[in-house]
Order: structure tokens, then sequence, then C-alpha cells
């Protein structure tokens, strides 16, 4: 864990004139993962974000996990280093003032991200007449607009008849939102290209992306679907094996678990020599008439090969296991919860410069990670992500010249929150 203080910390995370998307005004009206994380990623790399969500929050606003206090984690976590503003988005005032806040933004700087469904006045095609230059991304459940979220995508797709122990009979969902998160990473990618695109010719662009066929693309891309179309595969779960490989998991004799895995032959020599089998691993090859230095035939004898190694982890325990795998050139790593690797982070040997201690109101300080993607060797620090509604007021003043009196006015007609959220 880095030792800079807090306040120190968000200095450094703040966008610079020279920070990669500077410059770019983003309007996002977004709520769930995957375009909040886009849009939060676009923050990172130095474009200014203005969420705007409806009156009191959108649906992810209480999501879990939260503080003892109530205080979305999940929330605080993607929206980090973005501005806050609320409206009554079923108001004409309000998605006017959406508007003029996207014709407001200067040429050849504006993008909308959104995900909402059934929001007419929020298309390209309306916007564009107010920002011809506009780049416009809208993130769908499926390619036909129907609703569709992470879970109910991975359902569908295949991965969870592949998940899971070999025992267990029923289908089983990764706790992780992967196709979100790629689904976000792809939004931003594509906002990024496409503003390299308008700095070269002017343009602006519409985008869509549909997490349905970001699933489908990675079973496509990672030969998933070929497999089942031309070879009648059915694959089935294997539990913490490798797939075409030889990896698993192994318990020591202390009771704690690591992952190991040996992709390349050199790897597997090295499992042979560290856990004293090469000759019985050999005598077993020879009996069998297999090739252990193909990679198919370590998968097909995994079970019988995992049984023989086994017995080398159950007779040390973790620290010896640790010092052992350290000295060789096998892929491995301790199993651990959440709670043990934020305690890995906040020790010297574990600390990882992406993470900061971040005071973020409403949570308090608790450590952060900035942006993955490192630019000069320069870590981009975590800034924290604004109270839901901090900024409307300002946002208003500042950028569309409102006064106090017609703000007001737009308090008292239900179009903003109460003006005691504000400074």
């Amino acid at each position: 864990m880095s030792t800079t203080p807090p306040n120190e910390a968000q200095d450094r995370g703040a966008p610079t004139a020279t920070a990669p998307l500077a410059g770019l005004h983003v309007i996002e009206l977004s709520s769930f993962v995957a375009a909040p994380l886009a849009g939060m990623s676009l923050a990172q790399l130095g474009a200014e974000v203005i969420r705007i969500d409806p009156l009191g929050g959108a649906a992810d606003q209480h999501r879990w996990p939260l503080t003892h206090d109530g205080a979305s984690l999940y929330w605080a976590g993607l929206n980090k280093g973005k501005q806050s503003m609320t409206l009554d988005l079923r108001s004409d005032a309000g998605r006017e003032l959406v508007r003029d806040l996207i014709a407001a933004c200067p040429p050849r700087s504006a993008v909308v991200i959104t995900n909402t469904g059934g929001q007419n006045w929020l298309t390209h095609a309306a916007l564009h007449e107010i920002q011809p230059d506009l780049i416009h991304v809208h993130v769908h459940g499926r390619a036909d607009g129907s609703a569709a979220v992470d879970y109910t995508v991975n359902a569908e797709t295949g991965f969870p008849s592949v998940t899971g122990p070999t025992d267990h009979a029923v289908p089983v969902n990764h706790v992780l939102p992967a196709w979100d998160i790629a689904c976000g990473l792809y939004v931003a990618t594509g906002v990024a290209a496409a503003a390299r695109r308008r700095e070269l010719t002017g343009e602006g662009t519409t985008l869509t992306v549909a997490l349905a066929d970001v699933a489908l693309a990675m079973a496509g891309n990672l030969g998933l679907l070929a497999e089942a179309e031309l070879g009648g595969v059915e694959r089935e779960s294997i539990g913490n094996y490798l797939y075409g490989s030889f990896a698993r998991d192994f318990r020591s004799a202390d009771g704690h678990r690591f992952m190991v895995v040996a992709l390349t032959n050199r790897h597997w020599r090295d499992l042979l020599v560290l856990t004293g089998t090469r000759a019985v691993v050999e005598a077993l090859e020879q009996s069998l008439s297999a090739d252990f230095s193909r990679e198919g035939d370590r998968f097909e004898y995994r079970t019988v090969l995992a049984g023989l190694f086994e017995r080398w982890f159950l007779r040390h325990n973790a620290d010896e296991i640790t010092a052992a795998l350290s000295a060789t050139s096998l892929l491995w790593a301790p199993y651990r919860s959440f709670r043990e690797t934020v305690a890995h982070l906040s020790r010297p040997e574990g600390a990882n410069a992406i993470f900061d201690v971040l005071d973020q109101p409403g949570v308090g300080e608790h450590l952060a990670p900035g942006l993955p993607l490192v630019p000069e060797n320069r870590p981009v620090a975590a800034r924290p992500a604004p109270l839901l509604d901090q900024d409307t007021h300002r946002i208003l003043r500042e950028r569309l010249g409102l006064t106090e009196s017609r703000i007001a006015e737009l308090r008292d007609r239900g179009v903003l929150a109460g003006a005691q959220q504000h400074p």
C-alpha cells in the first residue's frame, strides 16, 4: 500500500491537460456496471464525466455491498472521479437541461453514454441536432434492444454449464460480472477511438454495444462455440482443472490452498522436480503410451497426475510450499478471501502502486484502486466518487449560466432536488 497521504493521493490522480482524454466532456446517464465503468475509465484517462441520475438516484444507488451506515460501496466504487447531478428526467424541463449541457460542450468534445431504454429524447438522432459532432454510445442488453443483465446473458451463453465442481448437477453462475466489465471497457475503447476519428475528420459517430453480444463474441473468440459446432463437444464442468492443459488447486498440510498452473514443458518439468515424481510420472507415461510433453495428454490423465502431486502438497505447510514454488518457473498463487487480499495489500510485500488510501465522502478512508493502465510509469490514483447530486447547482451556474433565482424556480417545480444538499 502506498504511504502517500490521502489528499496528496487524490491530487496525484486528478486529470491534467496532458492526460490522454483531457478535453473530452462526457454526459453519462446510466446505472448498473457496464456504462458506469465506461464513464469511470474515461474519467481516469482525463475526461470530464458528469453522471446524471433521476431524482433520488438510479437503481444502483443503494446496491450492495454497503457500509455499516448504508452507503453503497458499489456505487462509490464505480463512480470515482465523476461529477454528480440529479434531475427530474421525466419532465420536459429536466430533459431540456440535459440537452443544454450537451449543447454547451465545446466543439469536438461532447460524448453521451447511456444504457437507458425507450427514451427517444436520448437517441443519437435527437441529440445530433444540437451537437453535430457528438459521440453517442448506447449500451443495450441485447442487440434487439430488449433487457438483459450479466447473470441472464451468462446463463444463456453456456459458461455456467462448465463452471463449478465436477459432481455438481446444476449450472453455476460466476460471481464476477465478466460481461459487464468487458462491455464497459469496449465502450471506453470505442469512445477513445471515436474521439481520435473526430479529431481527424470533425465528424461525430454513434456506437451501440449489446451485453449479450459481448458474451457471445468472447465465447466465439475463445473457440468454445466452434468446438461445439465443429466437434459436437458438450463440455462438462471440471472443477479447478484447466481445460486442455494441466492446472489444479492443492491443499497444504495446514489447510491452505494453492492454484498451480503448468502450461509449458518447462513448467511441467519444474512440477515433476518440485514434487519428486519424475520417475513415477515417466513410468506412468510409458504404461499409458502417453506423451506428457503434450498438454492434451496431461489434461486427459489429469486426475491420476494430480493424485501423485497432491501427496507432496499434503506433506508441506503453506510457508514451505510458498518458498518451494517461488524457486520454480511454475505459475501459482495462494487462494485468498477478500479480507485476506486487503491484508496482503496493506503489507509491504503486497504493496501495489495502483492502490492508495482514498478518503471517500460518506464512506471514509479505505484502499481504492486507480487506473490499472499505467501511463509513463506514473500510476493514476483514484479520486473520490461524488455524493449523489452534489454538483447539480454548481454545474447549472457555471456551465449554463443559470441564476440563483432560476435554480430556485426549478427546485420549486420539482425539477431539481432540495437546496439543502448543495453548498
